[in-house]
């Protein structure tokens, strides 16, 4: 029985690797069939969920797909370029999923949304919300004058001020929320 040695195993889809940088659907899925296991174990440590798991295991060959041009045998093996990318994907979901706890936590109280923009838009004519709009900084002033005011959609927003989709979400709902604080005070 032979063995393979740390140094073959880790070349092993070397020449794959070459000709999925040139496009070769047939030898993306022998490189896929050869380390898919090895990476999805790799994977599953690090999340521990099946689902995220198979989710960044496809987002890794989608990235192996995509970036095969720049594998770099004098940098290191097959293995470690395949597993590097592999275990960098799964830290960044996790990263991610941190992130967006924290931001769950860090959100204000449920606030009634439909309320607060009625009771802006009866107060217009007193100059109140004018008012309390000036005292709002920006992003915030632009996102609710263009969306309260210009009537856009949050994708229209995003594509008129440059900002993520998601940040303009964010940022139309912290306004509101300092928004019905300010109107409240007064």
């Amino acid at each position: 029985m032979s063995t393979v040695n740390d140094t073959a195993a880790g070349d092993l889809g070397r020449e794959d690797l070459q000709l999925v940088a040139e496009g070769d659907k047939r030898a993306f899925a022998r490189l896929y069939d050869a380390w898919a296991p090895t990476l999805f174990a790799l994977i599953s440590c690090v999340l521990k969920d099946r689902a995220q798991a198979e989710e960044v295991l496809q987002d890794t060959f989608l990235h192996v797909w995509r970036r095969a041009p720049s594998y770099d045998p004098g940098r290191g093996s097959v293995r470690a370029w395949l597993t590097t990318i592999a275990r960098r994907r799964a830290i960044d979901r996790v990263r991610s999923a941190q992130a967006a706890r924290d931001r769950e936590l860090a959100s204000p109280p449920d606030v009634d949304w439909d309320q607060t923009a009625e009771e802006a838009e009866s107060r217009i004519a007193g100059g109140d919300v004018r008012r309390a709009l000036g005292s709002l900084g920006e992003p915030q002033k632009t996102v609710i004058l263009l969306s309260y005011f210009g009537g856009l959609s949050h994708s229209r927003i995003a594509d008129a001020t440059g900002l993520p989709l998601g940040t303009v979400k964010s940022t139309i709902r912290q306004a509101l929320a300092r928004l019905r604080t300010i109107l409240e005070e007064r």
